[in-house]
C-alpha cells in the first residue's frame, strides 16, 4: 500500500506547482519519494516471481524524475503531478517492453507494453504480429486479459495501413498502431489498500504475454 501522505503531497503540488513552494516542502517530497521507493522494492520482488530478469533492477533507478522538461512545452510548470516507476528487463533506459506504475491522485494506473518504439523496432513488431497473429490473438482474446484490459491493446494509430500491408489483413487493427499499450486504472482508495501490491502485480502478470511477445519481436 502507499501512504495517504504521498497522495496529499501530490494534491498540494498540483495546486502549487512552483519552485518556491516545492523548496519549502522538500521534506514532504522526500517522504513521498521514499514511500514509492519502498513500494517499488516490493514490486520488483513481486514481478520477478513471474519475470525473473526484473529482480536485477534497483528501486531508485526505476523512478522517473519529478522535474518536467519544459523546453518545448507551453506548460512551464516545473514539476510533474505524479510519481512514476518503470520496470524494464534492461533497466529504466533499456529498450523493449516493460511495466509501468503511475501514482497520481484521481488518476493512478498501471500499464505495460511499448510506447512509440523506434522505426526499426516498430517494423519488427508489426512483422511479428503479421507472422504470428494466432499467438497474438491467443493472449489478447484470453478472458482474463480482456477482463483486466477492457480497452485492449491501444495506442496512436495510422489512418492508412503501414507500407507493405493491405487493409484486408486480419491483423490490420494492430498493424496500424504506433504504440502497443494496455492499462488498468486504480482509485485512490485502492492504491492505499493493503492488497494494492498483490493487485497491481496481478495486473502485471496478466500483461506478461504482451511483454514477452513484444520483446521477442525485437530480440
Amino acid at each position: 500500500m502507499l501512504q495517504s501522505s504521498t497522495l496529499k503531497f501530490l494534491k498540494e503540488l498540483k495546486k502549487n506547482n512552483n519552485k518556491p513552494w516545492f523548496d519549502a516542502n522538500r521534506k514532504q517530497y522526500e517522504q513521498a519519494k521514499e514511500d514509492v521507493i519502498v513500494f517499488t522494492e516490493k514490486m520488483i520482488a513481486a514481478i520477478a516471481a513471474f519475470d525473473q530478469p526484473i529482480e536485477n533492477l534497483k528501486a531508485k533507478d526505476c523512478m522517473f524524475r519529478i522535474n518536467r522538461d519544459v523546453r518545448f512545452s507551453k506548460d512551464k510548470s516545473p514539476y510533474k503531478n505524479n510519481l512514476a516507476v518503470y520496470f524494464n528487463r534492461n533497466g529504466t533506459k533499456g529498450n523493449g517492453a516493460g511495466y509501468y506504475l503511475h501514482i497520481e491522485p484521481g488518476a493512478s494506473f498501471v500499464a505495460g507494453g511499448m510506447w512509440m518504439p523506434e522505426p526499426k523496432e516498430l517494423s519488427q513488431i508489426r512483422q511479428e504480429i503479421d507472422y504470428n497473429f494466432d499467438a497474438w490473438k491467443k493472449f489478447t482474446g484470453n478472458a482474463g486479459f480482456k477482463k483486466t484490459f477492457t480497452e485492449g491493446v491501444k495506442g496512436e494509430a495510422l489512418v492508412r495501413p503501414p507500407k507493405g500491408y493491405e487493409e484486408s489483413n486480419p491483423a490490420i487493427e494492430y498493424l496500424k498502431l504506433k504504440s502497443f499499450i494496455v492499462t488498468r486504472s486504480f482509485s485512490d482508495t485502492e492504491i492505499q489498500s493493503k492488497t494494492f501490491l498483490k493487485d497491481a502485480a496481478g495486473v502485471f502478470k496478466t500483461m506478461k504475454p504482451l511483454i514477452d511477445f513484444l520483446n521477442s519481436a525485437i530480440d
